[in-house]
Order: C-alpha cells, then sequence, then structure tokens
C-alpha cells in the first residue's frame, strides 16, 4: 500500500499570487507531475489542509482541475486556510462524515484500505477553528475520534490532522499547532495501540515527533517552506526552499516507512 501525501497546497485563483510571491499552482503542477511518474503508482492521494490560500470556492475549483491528471482515490482535510463549507462543495464525492447539519458538520471522514489478508484504516480529522490559524480537537471530535477507534480496535489505522499535536521549537508555529484537545489525544491513543502514526501537514516542513509514543509525521508543503529558526522570539518567515510531499509505505509485517520527495526537475539519476 503507498499514500502519496500532499500537503499545504496553497491554491489562489489565477493571477494571484500566494504571499505576493509564490505561484503557488506552478509548484503543484511540479508536485503532480512527480507523483504521476512515481512507479509503482500509490494507491491513494491524501491531502492533509491548506488546499487553498483563501477558501474561495474558485480556488476549490482551480485545485481540483490541477489535480486531475493524476486519477487517483482522494481523500482530502481542511487547514485553516480553507473553508470547510466550500470544500465540501467541491468535492462532494468525498466520504464526509455525516450526523450534524452540512453547513455546521465538520469535514472528517473514514476509509479502510485493503493490504493482502489486513486492512488499514485512515481517520481524517477536521482541526479546523474557524477564522483562526491555529487548531483544536474540541468534545464532539474527540467523542466521534473515540467511537470510530472503537469500532475497529484490531485494524492498524493512521490519524490525519492538519495541526500538528507537537512542540517543534519553531516558536510561532507551537502557538498555531493543535492546542485544545492534545492531551485528550493523548489519551486516545493510549488506549487504542491501532494507531500506528498521525500524519500532519500545516508546518511546511518534512518534520518527525511523537505524542503518547506514536509517530507524528509532518509532510512539506507542495509550495513555500517555513524558515528552519529556532531562536526564541523570532517570527516565523518563509523562504523557496525545494517543495516537496510524503510518500507512506504500508505492509503489515514492516509497519509504515516513510519517504521524503523532492519535487522539481533535478539532474539525474547516476550509477554509482
Amino acid at each position: 500500500m503507498l499514500i502519496a501525501q500532499l500537503s499545504d497546497c496553497h491554491i489562489t485563483r489565477p493571477g494571484v499570487l500566494a504571499s505576493g510571491r509564490v505561484d503557488t499552482a506552478a509548484l503543484l503542477q511540479q508536485a503532480v507531475a512527480s507523483v504521476a511518474a512515481l512507479a509503482p503508482a500509490p494507491d491513494l492521494l491524501l491531502l492533509s489542509g491548506d488546499l487553498v490560500d483563501s477558501g474561495h470556492p474558485a480556488e476549490y475549483a482551480r485545485l481540483r482541475a490541477l489535480l486531475a491528471p493524476l486519477r487517483l482515490p482522494m481523500r482530502l482535510l481542511p487547514g485553516n486556510h480553507d473553508d470547510r463549507v466550500a470544500l465540501r462543495e467541491a468535492f462532494p464525492e468525498q466520504p464526509w462524515a455525516a450526523g450534524v447539519p452540512f453547513a455546521q458538520s465538520f469535514a472528517q471522514w473514514v476509509t479502510d484500505l485493503p493490504e493482502g489478508a489486513a486492512t488499514l484504516r485512515l481517520i481524517g480529522l477536521d482541526t479546523v477553528i474557524p477564522g483562526r490559524p491555529g487548531g483544536m480537537l474540541c468534545r464532539e471530535r474527540l467523542d466521534w475520534l473515540a467511537d470510530t477507534l472503537a469500532q475497529a480496535p484490531q485494524r492498524p489505522t493512521l490519524l490525519v490532522l492538519h495541526h500538528p499535536p507537537l512542540h517543534t521549537g519553531l516558536q510561532e508555529m507551537d502557538g498555531m499547532n493543535l492546542g485544545e484537545g492534545r492531551e485528550a489525544l493523548a489519551g486516545l491513543l493510549g488506549r487504542h495501540p491501532q494507531v500506528q502514526a498521525i500524519l500532519c501537514g500545516h508546518l511546511h516542513r518534512h518534520i518527525h515527533g511523537q505524542l503518547a509514543g506514536v509517530p507524528v509525521i509532518v509532510a512539506p508543503s507542495t509550495a513555500h517552506q517555513i524558515a528552519l529558526d529556532l531562536r526564541p522570539g523570532h517570527p516565523a518567515l518563509f523562504n523557496l526552499e525545494p517543495p516537496g510531499y510524503l510518500l507512506h509505505r504500508w505492509r503489515l509485517a514492516e509497519g509504515l516507512v516513510t519517504l521524503g520527495a523532492v519535487s522539481g526537475d533535478w539532474p539525474g539519476p547516476y550509477p554509482f
């Protein structure tokens, strides 16, 4: 089982550059071309939030067109730059969780991926607080997660969140990671050992950490990256380091292996 994870695409409307200088659509095209060239092809395309830059329906229409060449099954989650209603309307075929009125519901889902005799479960959690950069898991979302985990306690599971439940040392970004609900999530992980890892976005860097002993894996952006600056009190800045994505390889006998990939046109490969 191969899962390609793209994150923080920040697609804008035509003619608009993200943060005034980043052509995010061209960079996503570059990432799509890189994923399309993979052999074997991924079984699933996972997009972990900040899919567009301002949540406008025209941005989601452009995102959909940019992703269309891949022809892969997709699962999408909102980030703090997304509008969950516009996202759900743009991608109505996604298995959005039901149970509350459409306009107020969270954009989250459960997907079971067959892998031989074993099935890998992905649970997508909506951590968005509308109008705020940081994330949370409120009691309603935590209860839904607890019920979902309890339904298949023997099934290997990956959780997918936009906001990482980490303190990274990137001080300003740490102030807008998963805040409320982090400790409750850690408690759930302690009671549900089927969770193999937590996959996240938001930080625009490839970062690894842990929560309650469970690996937390953060994808880089397909566009601009957060500058690596661990000095206290320094603001979050971005630079134009090479963009990238992650490829998650799952085998029951081996567990999860994550490979980092840089998109773009690079020299090689050459024989050693």
